[in-house]
């Protein structure tokens, strides 16, 4: 952890970027010492990293009720193993704060993607992404990429239907942001898989399977119910 956090701020201290940037480390469920290094950190790069610390383990309410707090303009986020390149930090920046997008969403599956994972992990995401297209109508190639950024107004808007507080909290936000016409932009990504030797896949694709058409038939009909509301999102 303190290794990849080192070298994503190293790689940001040498970008000319034309904007104030921050990174925030989300402590999400943790029992190790991620912490206790996060609060190392942040007392020694004050400036350019603080932490949150979230007990309730769930990526999606740990990323919504950080974002619903925070001031900036662009709220990105990224996985800290840094499967994706840190090349593609400024593609995912690009469309929002200079090409008038409203999101930018990291794809493993486009041509011009780079891509290294196993196979199970691989055939489960392909899985996935071919029955949320089917039944959600929807034509990214990506949905569950850890690589995203959306404009702090319109994840503010958005945010009160957003019921997941898990990994399905990323397709609630790209279907939420489509549905009240937000312009969304896919970027090819170089992603390698870089789980540490002790950590073992929990993809099993007949149970993961299964959840993937629940949540996404549950999905589809309460669309049906706050369809109008969003679309009085002003554009």
């Amino acid at each position: 952890m303190e290794k990849n956090i080192l070298e994503l701020l190293n790689y940001f201290q040498k970008q000319d970027f034309p904007f104030f940037w921050k990174i925030i480390l989300i402590i999400n469920g943790s029992s190790d010492s991620s912490s206790k290094i996060a609060d190392k950190l942040t007392t020694l790069y004050p400036q350019s990293i603080n932490f949150i610390n979230i007990p309730e383990p769930g990526r999606g309410q740990a990323l919504k009720k950080y974002w619903l707090k925070s001031s900036a303009n662009i709220l990105c986020y990224m996985d800290i193993d840094l499967a994706v390149s840190l090349d593609n930090i400024k593609d995912l920046i690009q469309p929002l704060s200079g090409d008038n997008y409203d999101m930018a969403i990291g794809s493993r599956l486009m041509v011009g993607s780079q891509i290294k994972r196993s196979f199970i992990r691989e055939l489960s995401s392909q899985s996935y992404n071919l029955l949320s297209r089917l039944i959600l109508r929807h034509h990214f190639s990506d949905m569950q990429c850890g690589f995203k950024a959306i404009k702090r107004e319109v994840f503010e808007f958005i945010a009160p239907y957003i019921k997941d507080d898990k990994w399905f909290f990323d397709t609630e936000m790209i279907i939420l942001t489509k549905i009240i016409k937000g312009k969304i932009k896919e970027v090819p990504v170089n992603w390698q898989e870089n789980r540490y030797d002790m950590r073992q896949s929990k993809v099993n694709l007949i149970r993961d399977s299964l959840k993937f058409i629940k949540n996404l038939i549950k999905f589809r009909y309460r669309l049906l119910f706050i369809s109008s509301q969003l679309k009085k999102h002003p554009r």
